[in-house]
């Protein structure tokens, strides 16, 4: 649950909110002026504030910086009349997290607040490093195998610099923690912390969401828009699937990390910046490279120093740790007791592929915790928790070989020159239209199913229409 501050002179738009967002398990606290807005996040913490620009005595933008002298890392959505646009803009140059023209558009609105809310998420939580770390509401980064070691001696010595940093390693080996170590041991730890997924936005917006765009920059842009880059001065940009960047924005990206400076689409001004950036990647960069779709001069820019983190089933020596740390995190937040395992079930998990990593891992225990409520967990409870009969290497591999031959069969009869995108783009489809169909069009239950944030699911149901067939 999320705590969000409403601040609004208008009775029904506070009740709006409040009716809204406690339907959506949120808990939601009000205000009708600027300073009675301070004085609610002296008493208590927040995760997000919706703020109205014009109020009667302080003004939405001096409650703004109020709140960022007091909350730094705290994200602000402004709202705004449409005779107030400016007003607005200069909001987001104070470093409000985005801004709505009134009357607001309840789908956008909601969009714009799952976003913050995961930025607030990743900023504020604390990620802690090594084998020992106590489970807790923090993350943490857990190994104790001289690969892992690496890791977190990288993380010590490159998070005090301003120093690019690449990290690189499959779906689920916990890039986006790396990342959050990197900004939290960093001297920016007080300035934003701003997390774009390249492949949730859609192409069509993804430069303007980094960049900005002027009004008429191009069909659809009505008004001037602040990107990212410029929301972020100060703080760090973490780019996720950056490998997936398109070719206009890795063009831009690659001066603004030259000379740090760039133009909003449409403009000729130049903004200077003073941005820190981390990506990430589950790309061979090097073949994307080969191919054409990845510039070699931005890959070298951004290869400053690089972080790499290995699959689970290169470090399996880890997962006696990793079980031990999930199960008490569990048992704690499920308020059971901390269960324990059979010596067959913790042979079963030492012995699993883990395609996903310590994602699948996590996933898996915490079904499991989900049904046995600090029961001993045996081998049968952990086979129905990986969705599959008591897993063996064939079956996997079989599962695998499966999918070469309709890789075989769609290369067959494919005429196009993007095979590639087109055969990745079927498959993204065809998972997202399951994950929906199985959990009933629940959008959430989806997420957690794939193992994906919820605005990350959102665009790609938008990119692909499954809207549509809902």
């Amino acid at each position: 649950m999320s705590r969000i501050l409403v601040v609004d002179d208008e009775p029904s738009v506070r009740a709006a909110f409040e009716a809204v967002l406690a339907g959506l398990d949120h808990e939601v606290v009000c205000a009708a002026k600027g300073a009675e807005a301070l004085q609610r996040l002296k008493e208590g913490p927040f995760d997000l504030v919706l703020l109205d620009v014009c109020m009667p005595g302080m003004s939405g933008l001096a409650a703004l910086d109020r709140i960022r002298e007091l909350q730094p890392r705290l994200p602000v959505i402004v709202m705004t009349g449409q005779g107030t646009m400016e007003t607005a803009i200069e909001a987001t140059r104070r470093g409000a997290f985005d801004y709505h023209l009134k009357p607001l558009d309840p789908g956008e609105m909601l969009a714009t607040i799952d976003k913050a809310l995961e930025c607030s998420r990743l900023a504020r939580g604390e990620v802690r490093l090594g084998a020992d770390a106590p489970p807790s509401s923090a993350d943490a980064i857990i190994g104790r195998c001289a690969a892992m070691q690496e890791v977190f001696k990288a993380i010590g010595r490159v998070a005090p610099t301003d120093a690019t940093v690449l990290i690189r390693g499959e779906t689920g080996t916990g890039k986006e923690l790396v990342a959050r170590a990197l900004y939290q041991y960093s001297s920016r730890a007080a300035k934003p912390f701003l997390p774009i997924n390249c492949v949730a936005i859609p192409e069509t917006l993804l430069e303007g969401e980094l960049f900005g765009h002027e009004a008429g920059a191009f069909t659809g842009a009505e008004r001037r828009r602040i990107g990212k880059f410029e929301q972020a001065q100060g703080g760090t940009i973490f780019l996720d699937e950056i490998g997936d960047l398109p070719p206009g924005a890795q063009a831009k990206l690659l001066r603004l990390l030259q000379e740090r400076r760039f133009e909003r689409i449409g403009s000729n001004e130049t903004i200077q910046v003073d941005v820190r950036i981390v990506a990430a990647t589950n790309r061979d960069l090097e073949e994307s490279i080969a191919r054409g779709s990845f510039r070699e001069d931005l890959y070298h820019r951004l290869n400053v120093v690089t972080i790499r983190l290995p699959p689970l089933r290169e470090r399996r020596d880890d997962i006696p740790l990793l079980v031990d740390y999930f199960l008490e995190r569990f048992s704690r937040e499920l308020d059971c007791p901390r269960p324990t395992l059979s010596p067959e079930a913790m042979e079963r998990l030492e012995r699993f592929p883990w395609p996903g990593n310590v994602r699948q891992l996590r996933h898996v225990l915490h079904r499991t915790m989900i049904f046995t409520r600090g029961y001993p967990i045996q081998v049968s409870d952990l086979a129905s928790a990986l969705e599959a009969e008591p897993a063996t290497v064939g079956e996997i591999v079989g599962s695998a070989r499966r999918f070469d031959a309709l890789a075989g069969e769609f290369l067959d009869t494919y005429r196009d020159d993007d095979a590639y995108d087109a055969f990745l783009g079927s498959a993204e489809r065809a998972i997202l239209a399951e994950a929906l169909r199985r959990t009933g069009g629940n959008r959430t239950h989806a997420a957690r199913l794939l193992g994906i944030p919820r605005p990350t699911l959102q665009a790609k149901i938008q990119k692909h229409r499954l809207s549509e067939t809902l």
